[in-house]
């Protein structure tokens, strides 16, 4: 294992490995961050008590950050005649049809994070599954992505929704914001992301559903949370 950096020692110090801070304790010490020179990401991590290996325990969703992601989201939309209107007005950051596909499938051309599809243009979208689906940008009914209403689609991710999705291993990853946003606002939002996930509870999943809880930066260390707390908060 590589020695770790002198700022993430410096902030490890700070951070009582064995110790379950309540949310709020989380927040100020993720807040701080590791003293790097950048805005540092906050990835919120939760193990959740179900088996991904069962569809019906493959917990997926959105969620608006009622602060945002902190990032500049680009949105592609995948619509014709009146949606496409519809979408540039909205925002979106490019917008088109077949020639869209095209240039995604003969040109690899990715230059955005999200994508938004009107459903008659799901089945030539299918031409290009194999490119979006491992990167996580294949648009999806479950999700609000696939939809007629793409005007509040485009507005939804620009405002800062974000999607979650168990993995196999039973983690929720979701990034809650940035340090410069202060203890208050990513707790705020880790309480969004936390009700988010309770309401998508599995009816078949038994036992304790907040396994682990932990807040962390991008440079810095992992900061366990209070699983019941976040629980009960959620």
């Amino acid at each position: 294992m590589g020695r770790k950096g002198k700022r993430f020692e410096a902030a490890a110090g700070s951070v009582e490995a064995q110790r379950r801070y309540s949310l709020a304790e989380a927040m100020e010490l993720a807040a701080k961050g590791s003293g790097v020179k950048f805005d540092e990401s906050v990835d919120l991590a939760v193990v959740l008590g179900v088996d991904p290996r069962h569809a019906d325990q493959n917990v997926r969703g959105t969620v608006a950050l009622p602060h945002g992601t902190g990032r500049s989201i680009r949105v592609a939309v995948f619509a014709k005649g009146d949606k496409a209107a519809e979408a540039e007005q909205a925002g979106a950051d490019v917008v088109g049809a077949d020639e869209l596909i095209g240039r995604i499938r003969d040109d690899n051309w990715l230059e955005f994070d999200k994508a938004v599809a009107t459903p008659d243009m799901m089945k030539s979208i299918g031409k290009i599954a194999k490119i979006l689906g491992p990167r996580g940008m294949m648009p999806n009914p479950k999700v609000g992505t696939v939809t007629n209403d793409v005007s509040k689609a485009v507005g939804e991710l620009k405002a800062g929704q974000v999607e979650f999705r168990v993995e196999k291993a039973g983690i929720v990853h979701v990034g809650i914001g940035k340090t410069s946003f202060g203890a208050d606002k990513l707790r705020e939002n880790a309480l969004a992301v936390l009700a988010a996930l309770s309401k998508a509870k599995p009816a078949s999943a038994k036992g304790q559903y907040f396994k682990a809880v932990a807040v962390s930066s991008t440079m810095g260390p992992g900061i366990n949370v209070d699983a019941a707390e976040a629980k009960a908060a959620a």
